[in-house]
């Protein structure tokens, strides 16, 4: 290289946003899950149907079970998987749910065990909603 030369590189990752159909993501403006390069980051996400209310009312570990089902697609549309999730965070309504959403959890993450976080929270979006759930994920 001659003396006084620069070399300039630019890498530009490019931003995926992927959409599960959702009844809140257009309205809200939000995506279901959004990767750049090796991250990706699933949105708050709920069981929520086309009504915008839960497809299992009352009850948490269907509402975890179907949650981590939609994770699990959007995590496909971004081209991740669940052994990629490094952090998860749900968030629960009644302390009498913990249980069956933390079950629900180790069901899909006992051998991946990903950092967790779980919070009791006053409430959700919608009063059927008793779960919601985070995940970011990272390929090595």
């Amino acid at each position: 290289m001659e003396s006084g030369a620069w070399l300039t590189v630019v890498v530009v990752e490019r931003r995926r946003n992927v959409s599960s159909g959702g009844p809140f993501e257009a309205s809200v403006g939000y995506s279901r899950a959004v990767a750049i390069g090796d991250s990706c980051w699933v949105a708050g996400t709920t069981d929520a149907g086309p009504d915008g209310r839960s497809l299992h009312p009352d009850d948490a570990g269907a509402q975890a079970r179907a949650i981590f089902a939609i994770a699990e697609r959007a995590l496909g549309e971004a081209a991740f998987g669940l052994a990629d999730v490094v952090r998860t965070r749900m968030f629960v309504v009644r302390p009498e749910d913990i249980d069956a959403v933390t079950a629900a959890h180790g069901e899909v993450f006992r051998s991946i065990r990903p950092a967790a976080t779980l919070v009791v929270v006053a409430a959700l979006m919608n009063p059927s909603f008793l779960v919601e759930i985070e995940l970011e994920a990272r390929r090595a």
